[in-house]
């Protein structure tokens, strides 16, 4: 598994740990950490997305909730709801990373740790943000 792979997984966990136990994002993180020591490169990937994602959560389900027909958000199950979060993070404030790498490793993380029609709804929703400006 590449680094960067191994850090969207990371922040998958870290942000759905968030979700469940309402801890901010420095405590998560500190507690993933201390139980899972990994190389820097990782941790720093890892550790951008998480902040980033949450330092601009509002915006982010605002396009969430405008590109996903007839979901609300909290209908979502919980794990899609913060790989689509992450990753339209990942497409309107990273540079340098292509929205097809993107998009594509969303779907396979959908695929590994939800349901196979997962996928299907991740590509959807983030095919219809790559091209969003920067809110």
């Amino acid at each position: 598994m590449g680094k960067r792979r191994r850090a969207r997984e990371i922040a998958l966990q870290v942000l759905y740990e968030m979700e469940v136990t309402r801890k901010d994002s420095d405590e998560a993180l500190a507690d993933f950490w201390e139980s899972h020591p990994t190389g820097e490169e990782v941790c720093s990937f890892a550790t951008k997305l998480v902040t980033g994602t949450v330092e601009n959560l509002s915006s982010i389900d605002a396009l969430l909730g405008k590109h996903a027909d007839n979901w609300d958000l909290d209908r979502m199950a919980a794990v899609d709801r913060n790989i689509l979060r992450f990753a339209t993070y990942e497409l309107l404030f990273l540079d340098g990373i292509p929205p097809k790498v993107t998009i594509n490793e969303a779907i396979e993380i959908a695929k590994k740790y939800s349901t196979q029609d997962s996928g299907r709804f991740v590509n959807g929703i983030l095919d219809g943000i790559k091209d969003e400006k920067r809110p």
